[in-house]
């Protein structure tokens, strides 16, 4: 508790200290218009290097941010006389104004402690349309560098230059090599040395070979909280991956500190741990993909795809080395075309070939998921295979920076696709072990979630990839965070998240007040279930709209700016959807007045059963052959319905009944009043009665009249009641009569004369 009064004191306090910013100082202003002037200079002149740029740039945005907190000096007088103004009466449009004095008394101190924040608020503006300016610049340095035309790669003495420049370059790092080691100085070192580069060496191969071993006793350890293969999998894959990278960065810190190598070869090893690094990625991702323990995927080829996987690292550690080989010797541009071209036609036909062998494995195994899996799969594959054709044919025509940019952002994209569905994977492994829910849980709606939270994450990764630069990133991330303009309001982030707090809170009071009144309070009250469902029902629709209203009155947000628009949204909705708000119309009226109840038998529109549910759309009724009818509550409003058990379940049951011509009425009459009154469900106040109806075309037809006490015991009682009277004039020989004709054939001779 303590801990949280002290979080909200320094949440207040730091909501205070904003409010009541201070002015920014005048030498300020005065650093600032001289760093604006001097960007503004340069940006004129386009002289500098991207790296200038970008120096400049992180100045310009650090007085952006200053600016940024500078326009809310002073906010909470500025708010409280902005609130006193607002209180003052209108202004007559003729006469003299009562307030005149005190009106412009609050302008004017109004105008004299925002005149800070519109000065910040301009300076804020120079430095973002300076931000802008600078990213603009560099967009259209990197565009003109990847669209330009080169030599071309095909010529027989660019590839003569392309040789001597690399063996040049080699020949220097060995030079330098062979030089030092021949002096006294570092053998001498080397040897005072050797026992420290023994250790360490011990050290790397015990790591580096018995990380296997290691990464299996985690994973036991693992086992026994979780038995997902995928889990353990990726446990052992990963340990591996870290100590072996650990190994390489303390082997390569030792090599690199020997004094044997010259500039450019401690710049070449600088890399080594980059490049083997890549190397023991590509075999990570092949394990926990195709290969390894609860992989991913289940291949035939899996093997094959993982060489590929491998040759595929190897291609980009071979461009990178080729490159820096001809930076050392500042090689022409057409050096940079061949060896760009041989690189990446190398890299195309590996990209092809993983293509192929992986196409018809992993078509196989999307066999069943979901359709956005398999529009995917085939968008990367054809993307991928039109980059295999397309960055040798740029590359060969002497564009190198565009293939360049083309073919190794394509591969670093697949495995960033691949590290997306291993994570995917493993969070879906993760929740099923932590709900000991079984493994096929990927379709249920958190792993789902996860899964896009983790496609969202991947997005600057990728943009990245593509050429975006950091700075792109974190610009596109302040905008998020200065909001979005809605209904003359700007609604960041923050805002965004507390609407949702807020919302979330309401509604779960709403639902929380709903259970209460439901199970607690009316049930001890006299209202039937109608009645409560229908004041449930109205708390559930008031507290939702209160809680909605809540949440848009914390964000700020006026929505006077948007009323035209909902009033014409509503007249349209009202005329599209006229059926639905009628019928919903019908259900507050059923709730309300409650002429129909749940549980009550009735009979509308040909329909008959009991009222199982009523909500505000339609009523729910179960027939007496268990299928339920939806019936729209305007047909219940505005129809007949006939109700059978409204008030009490009292209903009146008739059974007709037909005798033989020449039998005893008043006998038949008395047996079927002594069946009638011996029924144990018929009321005595009406007592049964017995009606002689008339004479029929084949018998005399009686009619027993009973007023049950329960009419759901209808056809119960007229089953029982037609049993005794079938058992009774059995008896007493009274007949059942039944339909008889005689037929007369008019014609019989000449019928005969023609049959013969």
């Amino acid at each position: 508790m303590i801990s949280l009064l002290r979080l909200c004191s320094a949440i207040i306090i730091f909501s205070v200290s904003l409010a009541w910013a201070q002015a920014i100082p005048e030498e300020d202003y005065e650093k600032w218009n001289t760093l604006a002037v001097r960007a503004e200079t340069v940006l004129s002149e386009d002289r500098a290097s991207e790296a200038a740029y970008d120096d400049l740039r992180s100045q310009i945005v650090e007085w952006r941010e200053t600016f940024l907190n500078g326009q809310s000096t002073n906010q909470l007088r500025l708010d409280t006389l902005r609130s006193q103004l607002s209180a003052l009466p209108a202004a007559p449009e003729e006469g003299t104004d009562p307030v005149a004095e005190r009106r412009k008394e609050l302008n004017d101190q109004i105008a004299e402690l925002n005149a800070p924040n519109i000065r910040s608020l301009e300076a804020y503006n120079r430095a973002d349309g300076i931000i802008r300016e600078i990213d603009k610049r560099i967009l259209e340095r990197r565009t003109s560098t990847i669209l330009k035309l080169g030599p071309t790669p095909l010529a027989p003495v660019a590839w003569l230059h392309t040789v001597e420049t690399l063996v040049k370059s080699f020949n220097l790092i060995t030079s330098e090599i062979i030089t030092a080691v021949g002096t006294d100085s570092v053998k001498s070192d080397l040897k005072s040395k050797s026992p420290a580069i023994g250790l360490v060496l011990i050290i790397f191969f015990a790591i580096f070979f018995w990380a296997t071993r290691m990464a299996r006793r985690v994973s036991q350890a693992v086992a026994a909280y979780s038995t997902s293969q995928v889990i353990n999998g990726f446990v052992v894959d990963l340990v591996v991956l870290v100590l072996r990278i650990v190994a390489i960065q303390l082997l390569m810190n030792m090599v690199i500190s020997l004094p044997i190598f010259g500039l450019r070869g401690r710049l070449l090893l600088s890399m080594v741990p980059d490049w083997i690094t890549i190397l023991l990625l590509a075999n990570f991702l092949s394990s926990r993909l195709f290969t390894g323990i609860g992989s991913v995927y289940a291949l035939p080829n899996a093997n094959a795809i993982m060489r590929y996987f491998q040759l595929g690292a190897l291609v980009l550690i071979l461009n990178d080395i080729g490159a820096r080989l001809i930076e050392f010797q500042s090689g022409g541009d057409d050096v940079i075309a061949v060896w760009t071209f041989m690189s990446t036609l190398i890299a195309a036909f590996v990209l092809w070939r993983f293509l192929v062998v992986l196409k018809s494995d992993l078509m196989r195994a999307t066999i069943g998921a979901g359709n956005l899996s398999i529009l995917v799969a085939k968008l990367v594959y054809r993307f991928s295979i039109l980059v295999a054709f397309a960055a040798p044919v740029l590359a060969a025509i002497g564009f190198s920076n565009g293939a360049d940019a083309l073919i190794f952002p394509t591969y670093l994209t697949l495995a960033l696709v691949g590290v997306v569905v291993i994570l995917q994977s493993l969070v879906i492994q993760i929740y099923a072990t932590l709900l000991g829910k079984s493994e096929d849980v990927a379709d249920g709606l958190l792993p789902i979630l996860f899964g896009f939270v983790i496609v969202l994450g991947a997005i600057p990764a990728l943009a990245l990839i593509w050429g975006a630069r950091v700075a792109n990133l974190t610009e596109v991330w302040t905008k998020f965070q200065d909001g979005i303009s809605l209904g003359g309001t700007k609604i960041s982030p923050l805002d965004f998240i507390t609407f949702v707090v807020i919302f979330t809170i309401g509604y779960s009071v709403t639902r929380l007040i709903q259970a209460a009144m439901r199970g607690t309070v009316l049930p001890k009250t006299k209202m039937d279930v109608g009645a409560q469902n229908a004041i449930v029902s109205g708390l559930g629709y008031v507290g939702i709209f209160l809680a909605a209203m809540a949440a848009i009155s914390s964000t700020g947000l006026d929505l006077s700016s948007l009323a035209i628009v909902a009033g014409a949204l509503s007249v349209g909705i009202g005329f599209g959807l006229q059926n639905i708000v009628s019928n919903f119309v019908s259900g507050i009226i059923l709730l309300i007045e409650r002429p129909v109840s749940e549980g009550d038998w009735i009979e509308v529109g040909g329909q008959m059963g009991y009222v199982r549910d009523i909500s505000v759309r339609s009523t729910r009724i179960e027939t007496f052959d268990r299928t339920d009818v939806i019936v729209p509550n305007a047909d219940l409003v505005s129809g007949v319905v006939t109700n059978w058990t409204r008030g009490n379940k009292v209903g009146r049951l008739i059974v007709p009944v037909g005798v033989a011509y020449g039998t005893d009425t008043r006998k038949v009459e008395a047996i079927l009043l002594e069946i009638a009154k011996n029924q144990p469900m018929a009321l005595l106040d009406p007592p049964p009665s017995v009606v002689f109806q008339g004479f029929g075309a084949d018998s005399l037809n009686f009619d027993v009249r009973l007023v049950l006490r329960d009419v759901n015991f209808m056809n119960v009682v007229k089953t029982e009641v037609n049993h005794q009277i079938a058992e009774r004039f059995m008896a007493e020989g009274i007949e059942i009569p039944f339909a008889q004709r005689d037929i007369y054939i008019k014609n019989l001779e000449d019928l005969r004369k023609d049959v013969q």
